[in-house]
């Protein structure tokens, strides 16, 4: 059994990513920004918050977002607390939700560089891009895991299993089959210091 800290608990992922590690038997940490049932609070910006929280877990998993803020200075921040929390308190396995966005198809490009991706977001992506170079430059084995397209919001249910595979926008796995992936890389570590995507 293994003692995991999730941060962003409350989210669609984070959430599915706490009902898949206690399932299987995990002492679950959930920290969200705000109090909540269960949860207790955290802000994943706020290194000496997480490097509290951190203290004694054997991974991390985090999926979080902050619609109010700018997405290039919050991503920033928080992986810059997230790198210097978890190294203070020598935890060294991050698990983090990623975008499908920066992956590359099969040929390579960038699913946000494929004709038709829709470039208004573009911002957003180029922020999750900058956290995964925070990544790199850290002590941390860490690992991105995105979908390779999208969530599946219509389909929630579990089929249990998942497949790592080159972004592909028509592709989608939800939430539950998500997680599987994301407590997977906790479990038995497969993926070090990279991104991937997978859908079912």
């Amino acid at each position: 059994m293994s003692k995991i800290l999730v941060i962003g608990a409350r989210g669609r992922a984070g959430s599915a990513a706490v009902a898949e590690a206690q399932n299987r038997g995990h002492s679950v940490v959930g920290v969200a920004r705000t109090t909540s049932a269960g949860l207790v609070v955290g802000d994943v910006t706020d290194a000496g918050r997480v490097a509290e929280l951190a203290v004694g877990c054997d991974a991390v998993i985090a999926g979080v977002y902050d619609g109010g803020s700018d997405p290039g200075e919050f991503f920033a921040r928080a992986a810059r607390a997230l790198v210097d929390g978890l190294e203070k308190a020598d935890v060294r396995r991050l698990v983090w939700v990623g975008l499908a966005s920066i992956l590359p198809t099969s040929d390579g490009t960038l699913l946000m560089d494929t004709e038709g991706y829709p470039r208004e977001y573009r911002s957003f992506f180029l922020a999750h891009q900058a956290v995964l170079d925070v990544f790199a430059a850290s002590s941390l084995d860490w690992v991105s895991i995105a979908p390779t397209g999208d969530f599946d919001h219509a389909d929630p249910s579990r089929q249990g299993r998942y497949r790592v595979a080159p972004a592909d926008a028509r592709e989608l796995i939800s939430y539950a089959d998500f997680a599987v992936a994301l407590v997977d890389e906790v479990d038995h570590p497969e993926h070090h210091r990279a991104a991937i995507g997978v859908v079912v």
